[in-house]
């Protein structure tokens, strides 16, 4: 706020509460002074929320007492804070390479939500919420089957065997061997079976998952598959 916002401010103040009028000169100018010292860097108002106007009655209904300029930065304080809590920083369109822009681009957005010239920006999950799935993005899931294009599936295969082969039984119509507990290495159902190497005294030195599930595995979740059928 400049000098002439605060003294719009301080008028609006002294209608909801007349002991805050100065009526000698230099009081008024001295109460200008002070405030102008505290809360210039406070807005008047933001185009999403803020209004010290609002922030100065909400004081008076719930106190019986003046108001001080912190009475009016404290909301202010907070209202920063609780949009900032709400925001989740996009990826800035600057050159990754430009530190100083980079650095510079992510500033200025938190600077901006914060001080309520721009709305947060919301992380939201795509296909566990609750709310109905844009078309768009909908149809794109059922074009490719998966939120995971299958040329990314396919580079990623290497790096996790056990999942590769998972999807690849299931994508041939075999039963997921990985919907079962192996009775041999006792690997629970969702994870993989693992491997253990025994050292010369018999004991285990080392547990590693294998990319392949133990045969009784397999086995195993092809009688289960087999039971709705039979029945």
């Amino acid at each position: 706020m400049d000098r002439r916002e605060i003294a719009a401010l301080l008028a609006y103040i002294g209608r909801l509460d007349p002991r805050s009028i100065r009526t000698d000169e230099g009081e008024a100018r001295d109460q200008l002074a002070q405030w102008n010292e505290l809360i210039r860097d406070v807005p008047m108002a933001t185009p999403h929320g803020w209004d010290a106007r609002v922030a100065a009655r909400q004081h008076y209904r719930a106190s019986p007492y003046q108001i001080q300029p912190a009475d009016v930065v404290r909301p202010w304080e907070s209202y920063r804070r609780n949009r900032l809590a709400l925001h989740s920083d996009p990826t800035p369109s600057a050159d990754p390479d430009n530190q100083a822009a980079w650095t510079a681009e992510l500033v200025g957005t938190r600077h901006a939500v914060a001080n309520g010239i721009v709305q947060p920006a919301q992380a939201r999950a795509i296909t566990s919420s609750q709310e109905e799935i844009n078309p768009r993005l909908q149809a794109r899931l059922d074009q490719i089957g998966s939120c995971i294009p299958p040329a990314a599936r396919a580079a990623l295969a290497p790096f996790r065997p056990a999942r590769a082969t998972r999807e690849a039984a299931v994508a041939q119509g075999l039963p997921d061997a990985l919907s079962v507990r192996c009775e041999w290495c006792l690997a629970p159902v969702g994870e993989p079976c693992r491997r253990r190497r025994i050292g010369p005294n018999d004991g285990v030195r080392a547990i590693t998952p294998r990319a392949t599930p133990h045969p009784g595995r397999v086995d195993l979740s092809a009688q289960q598959a087999q039971q709705p059928a039979l029945a």
